[in-house]
């Protein structure tokens, strides 16, 4: 596949997964800090399989990045993406989501699953 095609074709599943409001959000607050499903869990009051499964379209994608420690999977933004840059263009439109990461901290329920 020629080089320009494949960049429209990553251009194109960026921009569709950023379509979905649910993933939006993940990414402005994976942006913030890395989170486990957990977090995330808690932080929009979803179930754990739904998370996940926004995670894992996003993960397939090669937007987020995953890393284990322990038992718990942590999610980051993927700075090698191509279009790392572009995002965070975007990103920084957005309203701040370091709120929902400090409402987090002060439940008590950042380290919830880091035990």
């Amino acid at each position: 596949m020629q080089t320009k095609e494949r960049t429209f074709e990553e251009a194109a599943t960026l921009f569709k997964l950023m379509g979905d409001k649910t993933r939006l959000k993940m990414l402005a607050i994976l942006y913030k800090d890395e989170c486990c499903v957990c977090e995330l869990v808690e932080i929009f009051q979803m179930s754990q399989p739904s998370i996940s499964q926004h995670l894992r379209k996003l993960k397939n994608a090669h937007v987020v990045n995953e890393r284990r420690r322990g038992q718990w999977i942590y999610y980051s933004l993927n700075r090698e993406h191509p279009f790392y840059e572009q995002l965070l263009d975007l990103l920084n439109t957005l309203p701040d989501t370091q709120p929902l990461l400090n409402d987090l901290q002060v439940a008590g329920k950042r380290v919830v699953c880091c035990d």
